[in-house]
């Protein structure tokens, strides 16, 4: 009777105990379509134009992308350091001899999204750059592909 006894308190404790991984493989392939649903919107998204940060004088990373209609320009992950009058130009180059106003830089790390003015020539102002106005210096920039 004992035995039979400690086998039965044996089985219960097993079964109690092995529960059900089911929950957990759901969960875990909810977030995995939900991961891979964001990465395809990303990737529709950013039909037209992008690119990568490069560093200038400050350390910048993150990515430029512009939407389909050529109107926004979206900064995603992006980061810099603070600078004292920053703004976001698309230029000719990375000096930004020539360069249209996005106006003055949203924040330092986020993503952030900016209005391009009609009939800007994103093949003439391919680079996204961070500039700094008292120093006349690029803290980074983006090339547009």
């Amino acid at each position: 009777m004992k035995k039979i006894f400690t086998f039965y308190c044996l089985t219960i404790l097993f079964v109690s105990c092995s529960g059900n991984d089911d929950d957990m493989v759901l969960e875990t392939s909810t977030e995995t379509a939900m991961e891979m649903e964001e990465e395809v919107v990303i990737e529709t998204l950013t039909a037209v134009v992008m690119g990568d940060f490069i560093s200038g004088a400050h350390p910048t990373s993150g990515k430029a992308v512009v939407d389909d209609k050529n109107t926004q320009l979206t900064l995603s992950n992006f980061k810099t350091d603070s600078g004292p009058k920053l703004l976001l130009y698309l230029s000719t180059d990375i000096k930004s001899t020539e360069y249209v106003d996005l106006g003055d830089l949203k924040g330092i790390s986020g993503d952030f999204t900016y209005v391009i003015p009609e009939n800007t020539d994103l093949k003439k102002y391919k680079y996204v750059n961070v500039w700094c106005v008292d120093f006349s210096v690029s803290f980074g920039y983006a090339i547009l592909n």
